[in-house]
Parts: structure tokens; C-alpha cells; sequence
């Protein structure tokens, strides 16, 4: 009775894509952060696409804003995700205009209630608000279940974090009964605790759209404003506790490593299950080809291409050409870079279509000095190099150093010698 209870009730997603992705740098100059390539053949946003098929949801909608092109080319009508249905279905959701004036998303809250009829116009009685640029493996029907049992007007997706990094998200108190007591957003001291919100949030519909249409302009967030007032208000919040994997690879640091960690024996991340698959809109390249001098070590090389050098502990994405002679190592090469002979490339980030010349050297030096536009941002040793950019024949690239989208070999200096952390 209980489980017929939940298959009955309609269930909308609502999916925030819309962010800029700033402290990807290059990697989100033309894209929005889901659209960004992760693990060879993916982008993010395909693992909460999936979560939701996976899930049993099939009305999704997806809400952009920054960058919408390649995100909206690469959704298209939903096919890959059997999401290309005459009811339900996916959306794509920009923001419009209507007479008397509107503006870009303000807010989260903000973003659904300028699609507050998309909703209505679904029959939705639950709403389950996702954001589309976390790396994890997630059956929102628990969590829906739980939802549904406590009675909850609201319930908010958690996990533990370290007490260090409790500045990043919202934090919340809960009783013994995993009510909600308190909810600070991003709180500067570490004594509220480590639970953090991991921004998925299953809602009553009609609590949702009384609550984002109170002050429709001022309550423009949800960590900021609506969860807090339902908290102090009365509603129902309760937390979910999530055991699973779930990672944001907002960071380069992050990126990088949550890519590289899909290489060990035992990664957190499972792609090869057929449980719970993650899906994409997949590209009709050849299979891989390995050269007979070639030798590819603990990688992951996608279709289309191409290894005639080496390749250890590194991520390829589809149509990477590799040249005799060449080393690729702790490296994530997007789609269709070429890497001439010889060259060696150590601890990058290389974005689509860039070409590395003949004998340059990528990636070597001091890892402790950190860019100087972007210290914030490029600190860990890596070096990012934008999409279309062409590192010359025989240059020495350090650590930490960004190259910009499209550069060409006049943009470098005479030498082909970039330091530690400078800017291209």
C-alpha cells in the first residue's frame, strides 16, 4: 500500500544549471559548468540526468542561464536518457521575457519561481530540486519515501564534511528525529556542526510555490532565505542522510583529482556497473587504436582515439591523438587534442581541440608557486590550457601557468618559455 502511495504521486525534477562554474577558469569561458567533460566520454550533468531515469522521474526540467548553448545542444530532446516522451519528458528552461519586464534568474528560489508553470502545468505533487554539476550515483525514490513518510513539507538531501570545509556549505541541526533545528548558510565558525546541505531538496509542491511566492524578488535563494524562514517558521524540514559518493568538482584541484580517482582499483564512482547506469548523448567514433610502439598504463582512453606514445594514469576523451615519442601523464585531455612527437605533458588540464607542438615540455617545475591572476583558483600544481589554444613546437610550460581559450604562437613570449604560475 505505502509503495503504491509513492508511484502515485507525481514527481517532478527540477534540475539548476544555470551556474557560471567561475573557478573552473577556461574550462567554463564558453560552456556552463554541467556542460563541462568529465571521465572521457560524459559531461556532468549527464549523472543527475540519469539519477533521475534511475530514479523512476521522467518530467525534468532543466534550468539555464550561463552559457546554455552546448548544454542545451548535448540534452537536445533527451534521447539517450529515454527522456524523449510526449508526456513528460525533458525541458530545457531558459530565462524569458514577459510584458512589463523580466530579468535573469536572481536565485535558486528565484529560478523556479519564474517556472512555477512548468510545474503546475505537470500535476506535480512533489518537486525534487537537483543541481546539475555534482559527480555522484543517487535513487531519489528513498529519499521521496522518506519524505513522504515524516510527513515533511520539506526535506534537504545531507552528508558529513569536514569541520574545515563547513564554510562551503549550508549546515544544518537536527533533532533526534532528523527535523531540522537550524540551518546556517556557509557559516564562518565551525560550531554548527558538520551536515551539510548537498542541495537536493524534495518539496511538497504547493509548500514550494507558497513559499518562493511570498516575496517573489527578495527571497531570491534557498540556502540564503527559504530554507531558514521554513526552519524558523514551523514547517515540517527534516534531513536525509546520503552515504553514498557525491563529489563537487566546482575546483580545478577537484576536477583533476576526481577524474584521476576514477582510475584505481576500487574507485567510489562505479561506470561499469549496468546497476544504476549513467548515461550520455555518445558520439559514432571508431574504437581505440594503440600503436606498436605505444604503452598505455592504469588509463582511460575513450573511442575515436588514437595512442602511438605513451599514456600513464591519465583520462582521455574521444579523438585524442597521441604521437610517437610523446608522454601523457596525470593528465585530463579533452576531445580531439593532438600532442605532437616528443612532446611531454605532466599534471594537466587540457580542454577540446587544443595542440601541443612537437618537444614541448608541459607541466614541469614548482608546483608551490601559484598563478598569479589566480592564486585562488591555480595552486595545486596543475596547469589548465583552454580550448583551441596551440602550445608552440619545443616550449617549456611550468606548473600552475593557465593558458587562455584559442591562443595562438604569437601570443607567447619569443623564448616559448612560460614560468611558474604566469598567465597566457
Amino acid at each position: 500500500m505505502f509503495f503504491y502511495k509513492i508511484k502515485s504521486m507525481k514527481t517532478v525534477a527540477m534540475l539548476l544549471a544555470g551556474g557560471e562554474g567561475s573557478r573552473l577558469t577556461v574550462l567554463s569561458e564558453q560552456r556552463a559548468k554541467p556542460a563541462v567533460p568529465f571521465a572521457g566520454k560524459f559531461r556532468i550533468i549527464d549523472f543527475t540526468i540519469s539519477n533521475c531515469v534511475n530514479s523512476g522521474v521522467y518530467t525534468v526540467g532543466v534550468l539555464t542561464q550561463y552559457r546554455p548553448h552546448s548544454l542545451a545542444d548535448h540534452i537536445g530532446i533527451g534521447k539517450p536518457w529515454n527522456l524523449d516522451r510526449s508526456r513528460g519528458g525533458i525541458r530545457v528552461l531558459p530565462p524569458f521575457q514577459e510584458r512589463g519586464g523580466q530579468h535573469w534568474y536572481a536565485g535558486t528560489a528565484d529560478a523556479i519561481y519564474q517556472n512555477l508553470s512548468f510545474i503546475k502545468n505537470n500535476n506535480a505533487d512533489l518537486v525534487i530540486i537537483l543541481s546539475g554539476d555534482h559527480i555522484y550515483k543517487m535513487d531519489y525514490q528513498a529519499m521521496i519515501q522518506a519524505h513522504i513518510e515524516k510527513g515533511a513539507d520539506l526535506t534537504v538531501a545531507v552528508m558529513p564534511v569536514p569541520l574545515e570545509e563547513t564554510h562551503r556549505f549550508g549546515i544544518m541541526s537536527i533533532d533526534a528525529d532528523y527535523r531540522v533545528t537550524e540551518f546556517t548558510e556557509k557559516p564562518k565558525e565551525r560550531d554548527k556542526g558538520n551536515l551539510a546541505s548537498m542541495g537536493i531538496y524534495v518539496f511538497n509542491a504547493d509548500i514550494l510555490e507558497r513559499r518562493i511566492s511570498a516575496a517573489p524578488g527578495e527571497k531570491t535563494d534557498f540556502g540564503k532565505h527559504i530554507i531558514p524562514d521554513m526552519v524558523n517558521g514551523g514547517d515540517k524540514v527534516y534531513a536525509y542522510r546520503y552515504e553514498g559518493y557525491w563529489v563537487d568538482v566546482g575546483t580545478i584541484d577537484s576536477y583533476w583529482a576526481t577524474n584521476l580517482a576514477l582510475l584505481c582499483d576500487d574507485p567510489g564512482l562505479d561506470l561499469y556497473s549496468n546497476n544504476f547506469p549513467i548515461m550520455t548523448l555518445s558520439e559514432e567514433r571508431p574504437a581505440v587504436k594503440v600503436g606498436p610502439q605505444a604503452k598505455v598504463i592504469n588509463s582511460m582512453i575513450s573511442n575515436g582515439c588514437i595512442v602511438r606514445g605513451t599514456v600513464i594514469h591519465s583520462v582521455l576523451s574521444p579523438g585524442v591523438y597521441v604521437s610517437p615519442g610523446a608522454v601523457v601523464k596525470d593528465c585530463v585531455i579533452m576531445n580531439d587534442t593532438w600532442i605532437g612527437p616528443g612532446a611531454y605533458l605532466d599534471k594537466l588540464v587540457v580542454d577540446k581541440r587544443a595542440m601541443i607542438g612537437a618537444g614541448a615540455v608541459v607541466g614541469m617545475g614548482d608546483c608551490s608557486i601559484v598563478n598569479e591572476k589566480a592564486p585562488d583558483k591555480l595552486f595545486a600544481g596543475i596547469t589548465v590550457i583552454g580550448k583551441g589554444a596551440i602550445i608552440p613546437e619545443r616550449a617549456k610550460i611550468g606548473r600552475n601557468v593557465l593558458i587562455g581559450m584559442d591562443r595562438s604562437e604569437s601570443d607567447y613570449p619569443e623564448d616559448c618559455v612560460v614560468a611558474d604560475g604566469k598567465t597566457i
